[in-house]
């Protein structure tokens, strides 16, 4: 595919591009959302109609330029319409994640001091009107979907309906006011402002700069292109650097339709029956999607199994080998490809995270031709990736055309910090100078990743280089390379692998409830709640065979030499892990203290005594026993050293 870029010296900011588009292809499709089990769908032209009227309607609202509007909802085209609207009005958009606590919201709303937040729903609208004077910068609030929200009495709230209504009646008044809005929007204005992941503190907010951005963007297009027969499903959450790529700018740039599912928990249905061209999702997820794989397989006939089992091998081997196996693909892949949506996929996506290479060779052999992508919210997301016929899944690929790439203070081995530079990097960051100066240095930004570049040229990115480990032996290892060896097991949601400072490696995990609850199922093993099915020794004997799997692939001193069942689950919401599912390893540290000195001091159980909050302010007490495991004699290391 000859891709083909509009002239970003005239078209320079995103609400200039949609105008273009909607005036040299008005009945195209651009968007469709599925509803009530219908896909509706929204041309170029209603697109740009209301963007048009929303803009309006925000500048009636008394929004002006340079202030900040947030966004606060799950993907759907009203999202869209918001952030491009709010670009249009000279304003920077924030979109907010819409699973964010109270006290997220409230640091991001007052940090940015945003006076307009336009939300999804009944849901957010609450949570808003909760933090009362926590968000004392907010003076509208503008919900999309009316239902439940008559018993609000709050001079705040605004229907979007309403919104839209104003905006009309001013384009009457002043039938010009838009175009002469798109006019004094330059492509060097700050258009975004995007949060960083937070793996260590509160969120910062990159300035990203419209024309930078869409020719960023363009550049990513030059090496995976798209265009207007394709189709993307926007199942990410939009305030992630990569989905602001996928479903905002690079749609307004090659034309490719975007898709909005009509929940999360119909994604792959809704995925089958678009059957998408690309697709981007976090490593999260496709860890999910082979473990639910794994998990049907288990409840498949014997004959099923039979023939998966051979196509995979088969499938496996071919590619280690460089190449396909037909003979999988018709026995068993094909048909398998087709359930999950991804038979007429062109290219896949992920990043955000490492993807262990496990679970890239699963889908590698499945016929998904993934590709390993990487960048940071402050280079305007992806630099590099891998080019087609070209994949390496111990690798992130290759730099991206006039996109500059290289290692500062390499040790003997060629690792050091990951710099890159190019066009499109962040303004700086929002209100915090200091920061700016700290990662955006001479024109270079300081990724805080430690890699290298293999003989190839190929980039590989080892973890963060605060959080590569040394043992008290002096021994270096990566937990992030461990712990993603350990999540291709379909029994295992998540983990931390400890050992910095400390005799030895070991890891807290986190069964995966869906799957192993199914697996006890099938044993009878009579279990009540995720804290009971976690402490039952048939659940320990299991996962204690999936670590050992994983200890034969690893050097003898990388090893877990002793490890738990934690009682539950890491969550986002207990500030555990990012938005993005980045394990905070400082959180956890502090939060579970105790459980790590126990299982260095080579006690056998922990008696736990908590209480957990969950999300709708509720909370439960906890009491088990935690057994810690050996895997051999976790002391033989040190003996042998000595």
């Amino acid at each position: 595919m000859t891709q083909q870029f509009p002239d970003f010296s005239v078209h320079d900011t995103l609400p200039k591009l949609l105008a273009h588009n909607a005036a040299t292809w008005p009945g195209e499709v651009a968007l469709r959302e599925k509803e009530f089990g219908i896909w509706n769908e929204y041309t170029w032209s209603d697109y740009n109609d209301r963007v048009r009227e929303l803009t309006l309607g925000l500048i009636e609202l008394g929004v002006t330029r340079g202030e900040v509007v947030a966004i606060l909802s799950k993907n759907r085209p009203e999202a869209l319409y918001g952030e491009i609207a709010i670009q249009a009005a000279g304003a920077m958009s924030l979109a907010m994640y819409q699973d964010a606590m109270g006290n997220e919201v409230a640091y991001l709303l007052t940090y940015a001091g945003a006076q307009v937040v336009l939300c999804e729903d009944e849901e957010q609208v609450d949570k808003l009107l909760e933090l009362e004077d926590q968000i004392p910068t907010v003076r509208t609030i503008v919900y999309a979907d009316a239902r439940g929200m008559r018993k609000y009495d709050d001079p705040r709230l605004r229907d979007l309906a309403e919104v839209y209504a104003l905006g009309r009646a001013l384009h009457g008044r002043e039938p010009d006011r838009y175009a002469r809005e798109l006019a004094a929007g330059r492509g060097s204005d700050v258009a975004i402002l995007c949060t960083t992941s937070g793996t260590t503190s509160n969120p910062k907010m990159a300035m990203l700069a419209g024309r930078s951005f869409l020719e960023h963007c363009a550049r990513y297009l030059m090496v995976d292109p798209k265009g207007p027969a394709d189709d993307y499903v926007s199942v990410l959450p939009m305030p992630w650097i990569m989905e602001q790529i996928y479903a905002v700018a690079q749609p307004l740039i090659c034309r490719i339709r975007v898709n909005f599912v009509e929940e999360p928990e119909t994604m792959m249905a809704d995925l089958r029956e678009i059957g998408p061209s690309f697709v981007l999702l976090a490593p999260r997820v496709w860890e999910q999607i082979a473990a639910d794989v794994r998990a049907r397989m288990m409840e498949s006939t014997r004959l099923k199994n039979a023939l998966y089992d051979f196509g995979m091998k088969r499938a496996l081997k071919a590619v280690d080998q460089g190449r396909t196996s037909k003979l999988a693909s018709f026995i068993v892949l094909r048909a398998l490809r087709d359930r999950l949506g991804f038979s007429n996929l062109k290219s896949a996506a992920t990043g955000g995270a490492a993807l262990g290479p496990d679970t890239f060779r699963f889908f590698q052999a499945l016929g998904v031709p993934l590709r390993q992508i990487y960048g940071q919210t402050e280079t305007a997301g992806a630099f590099t990736v891998h080019l087609a016929g070209d994949v390496d899944m111990n690798t992130v690929g290759k730099p991206f055309p006039g996109v500059e790439v290289k290692i500062v203070d390499p040790d003997e081995n060629g690792v050091g910090e990951i710099v890159a530079r190019h066009g499109g990097l962040m303004a700086g960051y929002y209100n915090n100078e200091k920061a700016t100066r700290e990662d955006l240095r001479d024109g270079w930004m300081h990724s805080g990743d430690a890699g290298f570049f293999n003989p190839q040229g190929h980039l590989v990115v080892i973890d963060r280089i605060k959080d590569i480990a040394e043992t008290s032996g002096r021994v270096r290892f990566s937990p992030q390379f461990i712990e993603n060896k350990l999540k291709f097991s379909s029994f295992i949601g998540e983990c931390v692998v400890l050992g910095h400072q400390k005799p030895f490696v070991t890891a807290i995990i986190c069964i995966r409830y869906s799957v192993v609850s199914k697996w006890a199922e099938q044993r009878g093993i009579a279990f009540t709640t995720y804290t009971d099915l976690s402490a039952r020794q048939d659940v320990y004997d299991l996962l204690s065979a999936e670590v050992e799997r994983v200890n034969a692939t690893l050097p003898e001193a990388h090893r877990i030499k002793r490890f738990l069942l934690l009682y539950k689950e890491l969550d986002a919401d207990d500030g555990e892990l990012t938005r993005t599912r980045k394990v905070r390893r400082n959180v956890i540290n502090d939060r579970y203290g105790r459980i790590i000195d126990a299982i260095y001091a080579g006690q056998d159980k922990i008696d736990i005594d908590t209480t957990i909050t969950f999300q709708d302010g509720k909370q439960a007490r906890i009491q088990t026993v935690l057994r810690i495991v050996d895997m051999g004699d976790p002391m033989e290391p040190l003996r042998k050293a000595s």
